[in-house]
């Protein structure tokens, strides 16, 4: 077969071995001088190794991929010309000598810094002089160029030797065999790139799968990473803004004046006696408005309208931007996400946090989720700052009928969830999971039957009071009846399982749905904040009373009041607070003003926002009827609300970059 195989074939993956062995010298490089990993144990560094050497293949593969698309187009020809030889020449060369440049210039980084290269490490350019100065100073940079030099002299050797190895080929190909070797080299490059077997292709989250960030660092190809994080170069905190209101969020937060600090030891002088369960419970696009308990017109959620009457509830409850990612980046870190372009879960830069989930000492920690935790790089976010938190994702269930692009439906999802979750149970171990709804999301994909559940005709429900709901389609509402219908049922599981009555269930939205406008909330809706309002209830009946709070509560509460709820001692180094203290609360949001980034703080009914570039300030009462701008009628409380404002978004900013964890 392979003397069958044409000499430019050949050619083309002989470059492309030729590339991913590259590549993987210098990761055993990395790995014999810089990487540090006596620490790890001997299944993380297995793993580090082949993640790492995924990436150098997909880096490879993207090399080589230009490349292979004008030979494959050539075939033959390409041997002909003396003009494609000196262009493969060339091409090559300067690949390689990129390559090597990047990786001899990570590993000076690396030694400095101990993070693989990124795009912050374009601010060195900025003083060049005393880069250079420094560079010269501390590395044998002449020494190295001279083995630059002999690097690049044996490459453009090679180069040459792989041409003309393969250039005599007097063999005849059909059409037909032409075809089929250009799609079968063009997809197997492809699939390199892609490198997976799951919905999304592999990403640079995946290389943070362990709490040792070293072992993560080592699985990282620093080329590869170089460009992933470019986006998020111009990120950095402001540090003379956020000195200048950390006294407006020390005294909010209770922290010291003296230096700059976010850690807060909590110690509980009494315990309970048994360590209740915890289960998360993330309502995909789920606000108050469409809530029948909330006043919808149409009775869309008798499940969930039944669970906050027994159970401890918030009716001013706010997630601070409106996307999924954005919520369970913030609820699991912390910290908003207040990414100006993307999600904050997919900057590299900003992954190592650290976080009370992980703090649940002497529980199995577990998250759930449908389809693939590499979307939007959520995997990055849990396993590299969880210590032993197993994923449940594609792949991992015995039941896996994916209904649409986000995966198996809620039903399998909460099914499979009980399984796990019952398994523990019956093993006396005490758990915490997070599980990631997704079927009350476009498409709004619901079964004809489940069980009782059944969706609504269209003939069935009147124009007249959809329209007055505010739903925008009865898809849209047969979704949110689905998802009320499983939360039933997972807590039906639950109870027949045998661990509901020692778990605390937590459920809350992750943003709302898209709705039109109603006469319910229609101030939140003018000012563009009604997607941010979203139910947060807490249902364990043997540890929490039935009461509904109406104080200001934001995402970032929701670890600190559930772990304290349990009486667990905790360091917070978060911006959340416990929302059963009695403190003054506030809810801040991350939005859009008229296409502008902007912030904004709501406390009891009072709402202030302000614009990110152009600072366009105002100040609104939510229940008044009409919305008017009362920051001049009030300038002094506007001015309070504005800097605690900025205090919340700079130091979000702040720790952003300087909440990482300790290496021990």
């Amino acid at each position: 077969m392979l003397n069958k195989t044409p000499n430019y074939i050949k050619y083309i993956f002989s470059n492309f071995i030729l590339l991913i062995v590259f590549n993987s010298i210098f990761r055993i490089l990395f790995y014999s001088f810089f990487a540090e990993l006596d620490n790890a144990t001997l299944l993380e560094v297995q793993n580090a190794f082949w993640l790492g050497f995924r990436f150098d293949i997909k880096l490879a593969a993207i090399a080589i991929f230009p490349f292979t698309l004008l030979v494959l187009i050539t075939n033959k020809r390409f041997f002909k010309s003396s003009f494609w030889r000196k262009f493969a020449n060339i091409y090559f060369v300067i690949t390689y000598i990129i390559l090597t440049v990047f990786y001899a210039i990570d590993f000076g980084y690396y030694d400095y810094l101990s993070i693989r290269l990124d795009a912050a490490s374009l601010r060195f350019l900025e003083d060049l002089k005393i880069s250079s100065q420094v560079l010269l100073e501390s590395y044998p940079v002449f020494k190295g160029l001279i083995g630059f030099l002999v690097l690049g002299f044996l490459i453009f050797k090679m180069c040459i030797f792989l041409y003309y190895k393969f250039k005599n080929d007097e063999s005849i190909i059909s059409k037909k065999r032409k075809a089929i070797y250009f799609i079968t080299t063009f997809l197997l490059l492809a699939f390199s790139i892609y490198n997976s077997f799951n919905h999304y292709p592999l990403r640079w989250s995946e290389a943070f799968f362990s709490k040792n960030n070293k072992v993560n660092q080592f699985a990282l190809n620093p080329v590869l990473y170089f460009f992933d994080s470019f986006a998020f170069r111009s990120e950095a905190v402001n540090m003379d803004e956020f000195k200048k209101y950390y006294p407006v969020i020390a005294k909010r937060l209770n922290l010291s004046l003296d230096t700059i600090s976010f850690e807060r030891k909590v110690v509980f002088t009494d315990s309970l006696t048994t360590k209740p369960n915890v289960v998360f419970v993330m309502l995909e696009s789920v606000g108050v408005k469409p809530l029948s308990y909330y006043g919808n017109a149409i009775n869309s959620s008798p499940i969930i309208d039944s669970l906050i009457t027994k159970s401890l509830s918030f009716s001013n409850f706010y997630v601070h931007k409106s996307g999924t990612a954005a919520s369970v980046f913030a609820s699991v870190t912390g910290l908003p996400d207040i990414d100006d372009v993307n999600t904050a879960s997919r900057n590299p830069m900003i992954i190592d946090q650290r976080i009370l989930f992980d703090q649940f000492n002497g529980y199995e920690k577990l998250y759930f989720l449908g389809g693939s935790a590499n979307w939007a790089n959520i995997r990055g976010i849990f396993q590299s700052n969880i210590k032993g938190l197993r994923i449940f994702e594609e792949g991992s269930y015995d039941t896996e009928n994916r209904a649409d692009v986000w995966g198996i439906d809620d039903y399998e999802l909460f099914n499979e969830s009980d399984k796990e979750l019952k398994k523990l149970h019956d093993q006396n171990k005490p758990f915490v999971a997070y599980i990631q709804t997704a079927s009350n999301h476009m498409p709004f994909t619901v079964p004809d039957k489940k069980e009782s559940y059944t969706p609504i005709s269209e003939a069935s429900i009147s124009e007249a009071l959809l329209e007055k709901s505010g739903f925008k389609s009865v898809a849209q509402l047969n979704a949110l009846r689905y998802l009320d219908f499983n939360i039933g049922k997972f807590l039906e599981r639950a109870k027949k399982s045998g661990y509901y009555d020692n778990t605390i269930f937590v459920f809350f939205g992750d943003h709302n749905t898209a709705m039109n406008r109603t006469d319910k909330y229609t101030n939140e809706y003018d000012l563009n904040i009604q997607l941010q309002h979203v139910p947060f209830i807490i249902h364990a009946p043997q540890f929490v009373k039935p009461r509904e709070i109406s104080k200001n509560g934001k995402l970032i509460d929701m670890f600190p009041t559930v772990i304290s709820l349990l009486k667990m001692n905790h360091t917070n180094y978060t911006l959340g607070n416990n929302l059963l203290d009695n403190k003054q609360t506030a809810s801040f949001v991350y939005l859009q003003i008229n296409g502008e980034p902007a912030v904004g703080l709501l406390q009891d009914s009072l709402y202030y926002s302000s614009t990110i570039v152009t600072k366009t300030k105002g100040l609104y009462n939510l229940n008044s009827e009409i919305l008017i701008d009362l920051k001049d009628q009030y300038p002094k409380k506007a001015a309070e609300m504005d800097s605690l404002l900025s205090a919340y978004y700079n130091a979000t900013k702040y720790l952003y970059f300087n909440n990482k964890k300790l290496d021990k």
